[in-house]
């Protein structure tokens, strides 16, 4: 290895990297573009869910029993209905999600002690948003129910409202959740956004810039040069590295300052996981490079080994578990699960190498597999 012919085109293509206004956006502007749009853009929480009602009844405990879902946080009140025939024009619009229909005599029939209907319409073209929302009404309506319930044993049997709600409501669950007790989906997803983006732009920028010499001819000037193939490989692809190596820090810092990520984890265990994961995404570029000769067709590969895995088997929408037997094999197959772990476990339970180090030493081999496969694969010589 000559250390000063490395240099030499790792400086040689620095330089090309910083002229091409293309590649400049792809290495600098683009990683930051796309967890911007992907954080502000894609969002778990079901808040504020907008409905209206048709109160049949009009009466204080009909009143009563709206307001519980008019003064909560998951929904926003558009107001009420004349008749039955404008609930089917709200929901079809979009302008509402759900629509709550309580009947004529619904006071009078609870004083009675005698069981009543209120129907919900729920929107149920985004399945997990329509289950988010039955389940507030239903929570919220057994509220209601308990309050009632133990009014009228007070009323009834002689005792305090509490004393009543206490024999009603024997066992209490208190659910805590840890790690992200408010849910908040921002949190949950800015870190898998590092791993999405960091899983998408090192390859495109190792692979465009190795195919990119095949196409303009420039690799003839390599091939017939005393540069080893291992010297050439370094060089080419170090610019590469430093430069996700800076994106991740940058992302970093968009994740936690801007969508308010906490950070929980050792920083020199997260940046080292995130230098081997951003070595072995690089190399992932490598091998495309080795297999097309066009920048179009290195762009189109790209993509589909990147990207569409990427979406579908690193757990940032859907968790591992929740994937048929099929799906949990491709998805350890892919590089990404790995770094998913590792990002999550820094980011949000603090975890560090004692609990991730299998993800670390995974993510490792593929580094050496991938970097291994493309050095055998590259050849100092024209194709012929």
């Amino acid at each position: 290895m000559n250390c000063k012919r490395i240099l030499a085109v790792t400086t040689r293509e620095w330089r090309g990297m910083v002229r091409d206004r293309l590649f400049f956006a792809m290495a600098f502007i683009v990683p930051t573009v796309l967890m911007l749009t992907f954080g502000y853009g894609l969002s778990l929480d079901v808040e504020h869910s907008p409905f209206a009602a048709l109160d049949y009844d009009r009466t204080p405990i009909s009143r009563d029993y709206l307001n519980r879902f008019i003064d909560s946080p998951s929904f926003n009140f558009k107001g009420f209905l004349k008749s039955e025939r404008d609930i089917y024009p709200l929901l079809a619009s979009g302008k509402v999600r759900a629509v709550m229909i309580i009947p004529a005599h619904f006071q009078e029939r609870l004083l009675a002690g005698r069981p009543t209907a209120v129907q919900t319409l729920i929107d149920g073209t985004f399945p997990f948003r329509a289950q988010t929302v039955k389940g507030y009404v239903i929570g919220i309506n057994n509220s209601f129910n308990m309050g009632e319930f133990s009014r009228y044993l007070s009323r009834t049997a002689g005792m305090t409202p509490d004393r009543a709600l206490s024999y009603l409501w024997p066992i209490k669950t208190e659910v805590r959740c840890l790690y992200n007790q408010n849910l908040r989906s921002d949190w949950s997803l800015a870190p898998r956004l590092m791993m999405m983006v960091l899983m998408i732009c090192p390859p495109f920028l190792s692979a465009m810039g190795v195919v990119r010499e095949k196409e303009t001819g420039a690799i003839y000037n390599i091939y017939s040069s005393t540069i080893t193939r291992g010297e050439y490989l370094i060089g080419k692809l170090a610019p590469y590295v430093a430069v996700s190596i800076f994106n991740a820090g940058v992302l970093w810092l968009i994740a936690t300052k801007v969508f308010g990520a906490p950070f929980r984890g050792n920083p020199l265990f997260f940046f080292a996981a995130s230098i081997l994961y951003v070595i072995c995404t690089t190399g992932i570029g490598l091998i495309v490079s080795v297999l097309v000769a066009t920048q179009v067709a290195a762009a189109l590969v790209t993509f589909i080994v990147t990207v569409v895995p990427t979406v579908f088997y690193s757990g940032i929408f859907v968790p591992i578990g929740s994937l048929g037997e099929g799906g949990r094999i491709v998805a350890r197959l892919l590089p990404a699960m790995y770094y998913t772990n590792i990002v999550t476990g820094c980011f949000l339970k603090g975890v560090g190498f004692r609990v991730l180090w299998s993800d670390v030493v995974v993510l490792a081999v593929y580094s050496v597999s991938l970097f291994a496969i493309g050095y055998l694969q590259f050849h100092k010589r024209p194709e012929s």
